[in-house]
């Protein structure tokens, strides 16, 4: 009678790899790896009938396995028994990495398990809450009140307001924003360019009114230049740039 055997499910080689050095509960540090690897190839045995595309990552690390035991089964050379380095470090080093990865995902998950048992209520105030109003006695708030406290209570509230306000920035007007939009500008460019075939471009920046149209019209001009509308030319460095207009009048 043929038995069924039920495999655990790891999620890839090295989780195979952590279950095994925990099972047989050796030292990261200090594998065993004759005997893990006689394991693993067990364990590998009985997949074979899982996903091919599963199998093909335990199989690799299955030659991972078989390529260390054998390079530690093999007598190093005498001039290089000071310098080996110990087959095992980058495996042991990959486990390592996957173990706090792991672990990190467990912590993960055991917040988010905590957090769906949290429930939070709406703060609510009851309707006789919210309407009521202190009563206020308003003989007993004016007793006592004559018009020269009044004057004294004025005076105070007023001295108060003119302490606010700060001398220097009082005296600032308002700063407004100069609205330049670029479609415009280039609008009035091609139009100025039928006017004038052959111009200044620093004659065309003394026409503008502000630093902001200044600053548009320069990219107004690069525009219509990625355009071919107009086309700029400069005879020596430092010196005036000159636009001919393409565009027919």
């Amino acid at each position: 009678m043929e038995m069924t055997v039920r495999l655990q499910v790891f999620e890839g080689p090295l989780d195979l790899l952590l279950h095994l050095l925990e099972k047989n509960k050796v030292n990261i540090y200090d594998i065993p790896i004759v005997e893990i690897t006689n394991q693993y190839m067990e364990y590998i045995a009985e997949m074979k009938r899982q996903d091919l595309n599963v199998m093909s990552e335990f199989l690799v690390m299955a030659a991972t396995l078989i390529d260390i035991k054998s390079r530690m089964l093999l007598p190093a050379p005498e001039k290089e028994e000071e310098e080996a380095q110990d087959p095992r470090a980058e495996l042991v080093q990959q486990l390592l990495e996957y173990k706090m990865y792991k672990c990190m995902a467990f912590e993960l998950r055991d917040r988010q398990m905590d957090a769906a048992r949290a429930l939070f209520k709406e703060p609510t105030i009851p309707p006789e809450v919210a309407e009521y109003e202190e009563p206020v006695n308003l003989e007993e708030l004016v007793s006592g009140l004559t018009l020269a406290k009044l004057n004294a209570i004025f005076k105070s509230i007023m001295k108060k307001q003119e302490d606010k306000v700060d001398p220097v920035r009082s005296k600032f007007g308002n700063i407004e924003k100069e609205e330049v939009s670029l479609s415009d500008k280039m609008a009035y460019l091609e139009e100025y360019c039928k006017k004038h075939r052959y111009f200044s471009f620093r004659s065309l920046l003394l026409e503008q009114s502000g630093r902001m149209e200044v600053i548009v019209t320069f990219l107004a001009i690069l525009e219509l230049m990625k355009m071919g509308t107009i086309f700029i030319s400069q005879e020596e460095i430092f010196d005036d740039i000159k636009i001919q207009s393409k565009i027919a009048a």
